[in-house]
């Protein structure tokens, strides 16, 4: 039986799909399963041990056609579209004329739709399960990253640290706590023994030498860290505070103790990373937000 998983992205939604990704395997457990995502994820999807095989979604020009007989040569018995846009709803109707597979989706016309109503109200992870209920799939796990954590030995790490993710997505600056009062956790934190281990891309290395030159002891890997270091650091750190970013749903998924600010851009409710030590802190503006307040759901009071 082949089965086909659909997860485009972005970062914080692929890591989500990752309890679905194992509910569907435990449903299948003899299938030839194949994930279709983005390059971005390509390799996460195979390190993954839900998938037999990885697509990338190409989307260049040429490339729908390409994919359209690519499905059909594939003769997938079902589909399991986790990302339900209209993009991946096409797909479904790039198939015509001709026999399509079982559809678990929001595709017009699919054999297992998901037709709850309120499907754009409820959290990703709530929203998920429930799809898979109604393609008879009754439990689905939290998402669990374990198998990718990576080697840290090349890292140096302190015994102890506070794990910082100060970036995001650049068009979106409403979305970061301001960059110096990253820098004041870090040396409050610093005061009290615990140093500051920072993450994030190329791209914010300024945010990570602003924290590191305000923080005695703090540890700058902005722009060195894969998506697996990422994962293990969060089973290591003793605590973490981010945006409402992607690295931060992999810090979660590692275990790490969170902290994830918000600001009023997006809604915790339907996208936070959920965890038993998970603290989500709002304010509609986050310059608004004080140290005192992060600092204290750290227990560095």
């Amino acid at each position: 039986m082949r089965i086909l998983v659909i997860k485009l992205g972005a970062l914080g939604d692929f890591v989500q799909a990752m309890g679905p990704a194992a509910a569907i395997r435990a449903h299948h457990p003899d299938a030839e399963i194949t994930l279709l995502t983005t390059a971005s994820y390509a390799g996460l999807g195979r390190a993954a041990p839900y998938f037999d095989r990885v697509w990338i979604d190409e989307r260049r020009p040429l490339a729908l056609l390409r994919l359209r007989a690519r499905l059909r040569a594939a003769a997938f018995a079902r589909v399991y579209d986790l990302q339900t846009s209209d993009r991946s709803s096409l797909y479904f109707h790039i198939l015509r004329p001709g026999p399509r597979p079982e559809w678990s989706g929001i595709a017009r016309g699919a054999s297992h739709p998901h037709a709850n109503p309120r499907r754009d109200f409820l959290h990703t992870l709530d929203r998920q399960a429930d799809q898979l209920r109604f393609a008879g799939i009754a439990h689905v796990p939290p998402p669990d990253l374990s198998w990718a954590a990576s080697d840290l030995s090349g890292f140096r790490l302190p015994a102890k640290f506070l794990l910082l993710a100060p970036g995001g997505a650049p068009h979106r600056l409403v979305k970061r706590w301001p960059v110096e009062r990253y820098a004041a956790l870090a040396a409050f934190a610093a005061a009290r023994g615990l140093p500051a281990v920072i993450v994030g891309g190329a791209p914010e290395a300024e945010l990570g030498a602003v924290i590191a030159r305000a923080a005695p002891g703090a540890l700058d890997l902005t722009g060195r860290t894969s998506f697996g270091d990422l994962v293990a650091l969060g089973a290591r750190a003793l605590y973490a505070v981010g945006n409402d970013t992607g690295p931060m749903h992999l810090i979660v998924a590692g275990g790490a103790p969170a902290t994830v600010l918000y600001s009023a851009a997006s809604d915790p409710d339907l996208t936070a990373p959920r965890g038993a030590r998970v603290t989500i802190l709002r304010r509609p503006d986050l310059a608004a937000l004080a140290v005192e307040d992060v600092a204290a759901t750290l227990a560095l009071g």
